[in-house]
């Protein structure tokens, strides 16, 4: 079973100023971070980078690979993930530091793209609030 890593976007509100920031950026999708994983292993057999927006989780981005650079204090963390971004049930979230594991019971359902676009995000977020959605 994959392992999957939660992290929250700082710098941007929605999915879609994600996706413009990286487009302006024009650079790999690559999550930078000071700690490694140490289960990276469970992590790269299928498993995803679920990003927290506004205090809700969003979306998800298949893990590619997992890098240390640098050595000793100065190493750091790469983390590349596919550009194809699934929209999931949004789901909400504490503020948090880093990134965590995210427990299997705690995945959020991924959205067909008919529920994705069906509903905005901010509306789709006020229903979860509510206990509506």
């Amino acid at each position: 079973m994959p392992l999957h890593i939660i992290k929250l976007v700082v710098g941007c509100d929605n999915i879609d100023e994600l996706v413009a920031w990286h487009a302006e950026a024009d650079r790999p999708w690559i999550m930078h971070t000071r700690m490694t994983p140490k289960r990276v292993d469970e992590v790269l057999d299928g498993g995803s980078l679920y990003r927290v927006m506004k205090g809700q989780i969003l979306c998800r981005q298949t893990i590619l690979r997992i890098d240390t650079v640098g050595e000793g204090q100065a190493s750091r963390c790469e983390v590349t993930v596919d550009p194809t971004i699934v929209r999931v049930a949004p789901t909400p979230r504490r503020p948090f530091q880093g990134w965590r594991y995210l427990k299997h019971e705690d995945i959020p359902p991924d959205l067909t793209e008919a529920e994705a676009a069906e509903m905005p995000a901010d509306l789709a977020r006020q229903l979860r609030e509510l206990g509506a959605w």
